[in-house]
């Protein structure tokens, strides 16, 4: 079995990508590896931060590793939150504090169409490698659902009634715009 060091400390995101890859791959996390870092994330593009965490963790270790930057792009807002998703009310990484401005930003504008954007970069071999997943959907008014995390609660995905934070992670995973970036890597990697 392969063993890919997923560079995150995001243990929501590890419980999401090893339901995708389920016995395929042995995903070690930053901490199962021993690397205890916070990764910044200071670029302006999701492809340009994917390839930070990747490369950091690489240089660190020297094996194949892989990491993802993930955005929440409202067309209404040009795009917003995009690139700074996580930190889009400032340094806390306050979910409940991206999700008010989120809100706020958009209140009184008619078009609610988002899309959730994830970029994995994986450095196999000393190569790097990009693969996309995109997972369009609308931004409703109010706070739903206790699952998940980050935009979860006000994010419904096109051919959904629920919002991500109503679905199980299996439900979720049908949709999910990380899945989708996932089965394009797991694809890859099952080609070579």
């Amino acid at each position: 079995m392969d063993t890919l060091i997923f560079a995150t400390n995001n243990q929501n995101k590890v419980d999401e990508i090893r339901l995708v890859l389920g016995n395929r791959f042995n995903i070690i996390t930053l901490k199962e590896a021993g690397i205890d870092i916070d990764i910044p994330e200071p670029h302006d593009t999701l492809e340009a931060n994917a390839t930070e965490k990747s490369g950091v963790i690489h240089r660190l270790t020297q094996k194949n590793c892989f990491s993802e930057d993930t955005g929440l792009e409202a067309e209404a807002l040009n795009g917003e939150p995009g690139v700074k998703s996580a930190r889009y009310a400032g340094e806390g990484r306050s979910f409940e504090n991206n999700i008010e401005k989120l809100l706020q930003n958009l209140a009184g504008k008619s078009n609610r169409n988002a899309r959730f954007k994830t970029i994995i970069s994986l450095i196999l071999n000393d190569k790097e490698y990009f693969f996309e997943g995109i997972c369009p959907g609308v931004i409703i008014a109010e706070k739903r659902g206790r699952n998940g995390f980050g935009y979860d609660p006000v994010f419904i995905p096109d051919g959904s009634s629920k919002t991500f934070a109503e679905m199980t992670m299996e439900e979720k995973s049908v949709f999910s715009h990380r899945k989708k970036a996932m089965e394009k890597l797991v694809g890859f990697l099952n080609s070579r």
